[in-house]
């Protein structure tokens, strides 16, 4: 009898989501119903609404063998909790259904494409990429099962490091991007592969080889047009820092190019981190309806995530607010979805608020807030001072977000924000005065904070831990400043 059941899984997360109350969760993240949640998987919109599938381990708060969890929304905020679409109960995936992406056949069907984790020949793990077909709310396994499989792999590649399809629609079937890695430098490479029924594939070559210059293996592609440009996102592995730009360990790096004469290797003309905080990895992307293109992201950190600091919770980790994309002068540009703004409410606003020191304002608090800061300096022929805005803050905690303006940089410190772990808790990114003007929008919920720079030209998530109590919010300005404040209870 097989360990890992869809049916055991669906009967299980039912039980103990009823034990988890709305106030135990994020107000507008979506969580796990239940149990360990990651990567983003199968973003997609279908029959009317938008679908979120997650990595996802219903039977407790710390990775182990990879389900599909399932959501749905209509307005890409409120998400409804669907039962879990895959389990890894065939020999193909008896280790686990990994990272993947949805499409819709011909037939008005959704395709679901992931990565089966198993024992390959001789008993070495391998990964390949499998189906399944369903109608939004139930799902069948191919019995071609695996479509992809280290077959269909370059000798020079592992099948240890082949995972995380990519499909996309095109004009005569489906084309899906897969992550690999050389088996000697272990390098990342992605794949791409081509099918006229999104059953059987053919390998049709390389997208991008990574040279050694962005970490090693390259995780969770995702290859898409945005604004006369193609993009290409992934998330390294073990990436060596580079000084305001790359920092150690696991992050997401966005690459802006465009493609050959062939229209089938990527040429890569710029790179950039996505996120300059410490929580931000597998971020996957949809065209909306009316015609955005939509960003979402794991909030968090491989490197920390093992330790969460309240083990009580009996969920584990959230997904970003979703975010519209842009590229503007070889920049990418991020913001949250508009209809975020739907949702405030309790508005308390001021402008041109002359500030010199400290600002603690009584009316100024709240855990779950939209916040919106424009600084410059007091006089037209000043620029911008430094500035420190504190959130979630009470006697004992707070986190921080502080502009330098001698280093033209803006700094996350979550270091007392009640973690009990020795990690890093402070990330910097640079940034610029805009006519003399610093301006901030930071979204803050129960366990998180994500903080966009100058209209989105920067970007920096972190969860926090603190405890809800703490809720008052506060600034000081290191000189003469003229703010305009704006806050939103959401």
């Amino acid at each position: 009898m097989r360990k890992y059941t869809l049916e055991r899984a669906r009967a299980y997360e039912k039980k103990a989501a009823a034990a988890i109350s709305a106030h135990q969760r994020p107000a507008y993240h979506l969580s796990p119903i239940t149990g360990w949640m990651n990567d983003p998987n199968g973003f997609s919109y279908y029959n009317g609404e938008y679908h979120l599938f997650y990595q996802y381990h219903p039977y407790k708060t710390s990775w182990a063998a990879m389900h599909w969890g399932h959501a749905v929304s209509h307005d890409l905020l409120h998400w409804r909790y669907l039962p879990a679409a895959l389990a890894p109960d065939q020999d193909y995936d008896s280790l686990g259904c990994f990272s993947g992406t949805a499409a819709t056949l011909p037939d008005g069907r959704q395709l679901l494409i992931y990565t089966g984790v198993h024992r390959g020949r001789g008993g070495h793990e391998s990964q390949a990429q499998c189906v399944a077909v369903g109608d939004g709310l139930d799902y069948r396994k191919a019995a071609q099962n695996p479509v992809i499989s280290e077959d269909n792999l370059p000798q020079e590649l592992s099948p240890y490091d082949f995972r995380d399809p990519r499909i996309w629609k095109t004009e005569d079937g489906f084309r899906c991007i897969v992550g690999a890695c050389t088996r000697k430098e272990h390098l990342g490479i992605i794949l791409q592969y081509a099918s006229k029924d999104g059953l059987d594939w053919r390998f049709i070559g390389e997208l991008a080889r990574n040279d050694g210059s962005h970490g090693r293996m390259w995780e969770c592609p995702d290859f898409f047009p945005l604004d006369g440009r193609w993009v290409l996102s992934v998330s390294p592995q073990d990436m060596l820092p580079v000084p305001f730009k790359y920092v150690n360990g696991n992050g997401t790096v966005c690459m802006i190019g465009d493609l050959d004469e062939t229209g089938t290797r990527f040429l890569c003309t710029d790179d950039q981190p996505v996120d300059y905080g410490m929580d931000f990895y597998a971020p996957q992307t949809i065209q909306t309806p009316d015609g955005r293109t939509v960003m979402i992201a794991w909030m968090q950190n491989w490197d920390t995530v093992g330790h969460p600091d309240e083990p009580d919770i009996p969920w584990h980790n959230q997904m970003t607010v979703p975010r519209e994309i842009h590229i503007c002068s070889g920049k990418l540009l991020q913001w949250p979805v508009r209809e975020l703004d739907t949702l405030r409410k309790n508005p308390l606003v001021r402008k041109n608020l002359p500030v010199s020191g400290d600002l603690d304002l009584p009316e100024l608090r709240g855990r779950t807030t939209d916040i919106v800061l424009s600084v410059r300096g007091a006089s037209e022929h000043l620029s911008c001072p430094g500035f420190t805005l504190c959130v979630a803050r009470d006697a004992d905690f707070r986190t921080e977000l502080h502009y330098s303006a001698a280093e033209g940089t803006l700094t996350l410190d979550r270091t007392w924000s009640g973690s009990r772990r020795n990690f890093s808790h402070i990330r910097t990114c640079r940034i610029s005065e805009k006519n003399g003007t610093i301006r901030l929008r930071v979204l803050l919920d129960r366990f998180s904070l994500e903080v966009f720079a100058n209209g989105g030209e920067e970007a920096m998530t972190a969860v926090i831990r603190t405890g809800l109590s703490a809720d008052r919010i506060s600034f000081h300005a290191e000189g003469d400043v003229l703010l305009d404040l704006e806050k939103y209870d959401l």
